[in-house]
């Protein structure tokens, strides 16, 4: 009984041992689309971290999924370590960064091997309007108050063809990208701003909106939480810029991860500090 009772002691110690030597990790994101497209896009590169850190580290690496309601929400999650890495757009980057300067550049996202991609201004199909300078005293529908795309570089477009929000008969702030394309496309909003990625989508899925500008965006960053131990912050590094699984890239629409500074994100600083001008 005795040798038993040892045995069963040391079976138990061994197993909280093993639960201790756990990594959980919590991973961020925001609604910038609807929260299943956002599960669909990340979990499989998830996948593919928790095996890479679990090889590295010698120890099981488990990463949870938490999605934010809206970009406040995200931004709060980082800043105060409520999550331990997160994915957002360069403009919450940045707010992100103003509000905790602890924060740590992970890596940028690849698109074909640029830090760049494209926002898009979109109308109606059958729209008399077809170029920027057309769409004053028309409504436009924007994104997020805290996007990249959906505001800030919008809003930085339309001000310099001279179009400021008292140029326009209405406006409002949709939250997502679809959100703004469907708008659109249902004749709710004469113009509007969303990712490139989105209005592909939408067009094929028929929603009836063309495109009359398009402008430049540098690639979603991911970030650390200050709260991140320096060798989970190496080990998560590597891992994100080695990642070449092309089927879980697909999902992501991007190629990679490449290297990123604080100074890639100036040109969108520039937007946002001169976006009270639009105003």
């Amino acid at each position: 009984m005795k040798t038993l009772l040892t045995i069963t002691i040391l079976l138990f110690s061994l197993t909280s041992i093993t639960a201790q030597a756990d990594v959980n990790l919590k991973f961020g994101v925001y609604t910038s689309d609807k929260p299943t497209t956002m599960v669909k896009m990340f979990r499989p590169i998830l996948n593919i971290l928790e095996q890479e850190m679990t090889n590295k580290i010698g120890e099981p690496v488990n990463i949870t999924l938490h999605v934010a309601k809206s970009y406040d929400q995200g931004i709060n999650d980082l800043v105060s370590g409520q999550v331990d890495f997160a994915r957002m757009g360069p403009a919450s980057y940045i707010t992100s960064k103003e509000q905790n300067s602890e924060l740590q550049l992970l890596a940028m996202e690849s698109k074909k091997g640029k830090k760049v991609f494209y926002g898009i201004i979109c109308v109606q199909d059958q729209s008399p309007i077809n170029k920027l300078t057309q769409i004053k005293g028309h409504s436009f529908a924007f994104g997020d108050k805290r996007s990249t795309i959906g505001r800030y570089l919008s809003q930085y477009q339309l001000a310099q063809q001279g179009i400021y929000a008292r140029d326009l008969s209405s406006y409002e702030y949709l939250g997502r990208h679809d959100r703004v394309g469907t708008a659109v496309g249902a004749g709710q909003f004469d113009a509007g701003a969303l990712k490139e990625s989105t209005f592909k989508k939408l067009k094929a899925k028929g929603v009836k909106i063309r495109e009359i500008s398009r402008f430049p965006n540098v690639t979603k960053p991911w970030i650390a939480s200050s709260n991140l131990n320096k060798k989970l912050f190496s080990t998560l590094k590597e891992s994100l810029l080695e990642l070449t699984d092309v089927t879980a890239l697909k999902v992501l629409k991007k190629q990679g991860f490449l290297s990123a500074s604080d100074d890639d994100y100036n040109i969108i600083r520039k937007s946002m500090l001169s976006n009270a001008t639009f105003f």
